[in-house]
């Protein structure tokens, strides 16, 4: 594996001094913390936190992208003042008015199937198509049963089912465009067909859908997860920063030593637009359940404390492109050393996955269709931690899918858990909360499968930071396959 090294720097200022010291006269009894770690801490002032905002992206359904700030304010993202589509709206392009169409549907009217079949039609739009679902009519005509499909060749949906019985069946399939709003349906004409082969009939789904709730159930999950602080550009000359909220999951990174290892999305760790990583990055784990009354920076008031990691670790994939072009590598981390790294509220240790049990990250395919619980924190309820959860579809060919999520702005880098175990709170990691769109609701998450998500992963584990201390150098970005 080869790793492209983009120079580091600590998080903080140029001028920062580079020596650690402990800043603490009696280290026998409260946690050492290196001064350029102090001073990142430091940095988040009460006045610098009420400025921060949402890192959330979000594209219309012409492929235009925004930063979706406060109060849902969208800005074009990539594009400089100067640029004369600056100003631009979401779906200012023209509009469709035409339905997406549905042909070639297998099977056919009076077709006879076995026990199972994949039911597939092909499905097109001029602005694309967002969603489709096959509807399954039962024997008595009228129970009836739906199925995510997703884009499985060109404009070909399908979804596979099994568990038919003997009977006449029928079927139909309902697809939406990318269109602006709510986007254009289409349902097509019931078909039947005929089942000859014994078996049960097609379990129901399970599980009821979350849209945006308070995670209240506690558990692994609680601990592990938390809220990231950090600084962009907002130029590429990097001489004004802006602050930011994400969030970010500890994982479990095999037994490496000297560090611990933050699972989030890359946009909450590299500005593909301005072309540099974030500064003064502050992870605060568990900040759902501060004894405080909000965010307010005091880490002797959140369970484990503060946490500051020493730099990010993207795809090079991510850097070179700007979104929504890199959407496909929208997964990064963050490197915490184990000594001089933390300040607040005592956690035993002050090393970062010891004080909380890391997560482990599935790089296997997860199960389609099967229920999925999102999480993150939430800039407009602080310091609540939220979730939602439904079944598991794609959007298109680069992103896992979660329509009905409504996880609001600060969730962006949240872990994805499938399964979950929500007596426990805990499960692998299989995506985290990557994007959205500008006018309706769902999640997207990049897809950690047989990508270079697992690359990026292990140079997080043994790559050495790099040696600058310019701001916007605090990172490596990996050559991965």
């Amino acid at each position: 594996m080869n790793i492209k090294t983009l120079s580091l720097g600590l998080f903080f200022s140029a001028s920062t001094l580079m020596f650690p010291l402990s800043v603490n006269s009696e280290p026998d009894k409260t946690p050492k913390l290196s001064i350029s770690k102090k001073q990142v801490i430091e940095h988040w002032t009460l006045e610098r936190r009420h400025q921060a905002i949402p890192r959330d992206l979000v594209v219309d359904h012409s492929g235009n992208a925004f930063l979706k700030g406060r109060n849902g304010q969208l800005t074009p993202y990539g594009l400089s003042k100067d640029h004369p589509e600056y100003n631009r709206k979401p779906g200012s392009g023209a509009k469709d008015t035409t339905p997406p169409s549905i042909t070639d549907m297998s099977p056919a009217d009076g077709t006879t199937i076995g026990e199972s079949y994949t039911f597939s039609a092909v499905i097109t739009d001029d602005s694309g198509v967002r969603s489709a679902k096959v509807i399954i009519r039962y024997p008595n005509g009228t129970q009836t049963q739906s199925f995510s499909a997703s884009r499985t060749s060109g404009n070909t949906w399908s979804v596979s089912l099994s568990g038919f019985t003997t009977g006449n069946w029928s079927w139909r399939i309902e697809a939406k465009d990318g269109s602006s709003g709510k986007g254009l349906t289409a349902t097509s004409a019931e078909l039947d067909f005929i089942v000859d082969s014994g078996g049960n009939p097609i379990d129901p789904e399970t599980g009821d859908t979350v849209t945006n709730a308070a995670w209240n159930n506690g558990g692994a999950i609680q601990n592990a997860a938390g809220r990231l602080y950090f600084e962009m550009p907002t130029n590429r000359r990097m001489r004004k920063w802006s602050g930011y909220v994400c969030s970010g999951t500890v994982s479990n990174d095999d037994g490496v030593t000297g560090r611990s290892i933050i699972i989030t999305a890359a946009h909450c760790v590299y500005d593909d637009a301005n072309k540099a990583f974030a500064r003064n990055v502050l992870f605060i784990p568990n900040q759902g359940q501060t004894t405080g009354a909000g965010t307010d920076l005091n880490c002797s008031n959140d369970p484990v404390g503060c946490w500051v990691p020493s730099f990010g670790v993207v795809d090079d994939d991510w850097t070179s492109r700007t979104f929504p072009d890199n959407i496909p590598w929208d997964y990064a981390f963050y490197v915490v050393e184990d000594s001089g790294s933390h300040l607040g509220a005592p956690a035993g240790t002050d090393v970062l996955d010891q004080a909380v049990s890391g997560f482990n990250i599935s790089f296997d395919y997860p199960v389609y269709g099967d229920f999925t619980h999102a999480f993150g924190y939430s800039y407009s309820e602080d310091p609540n931690f939220m979730y939602c959860a439904e079944d598991l579809t794609t959007e298109g060919s680069d992103n896992w899918w979660l329509a009905s999520c409504g996880l609001s702005g600060g969730s962006s880098g949240g872990p994805w858990i499938q399964p979950m175990d929500e007596t426990n709170g805990t499960g692998p990691i299989m995506s985290v909360n990557s994007w959205g769109y500008t006018t309706s609701p769902g999640m997207a998450g990049p897809i950690l499968f047989d990508t270079s998500a697992e690359c990026v992963f292990q140079a997080a584990k043994t790559a050495a930071g790099p040696s600058s201390s310019s701001d916007g150098d605090a990172g490596v970005a990996p050559l991965c396959p």
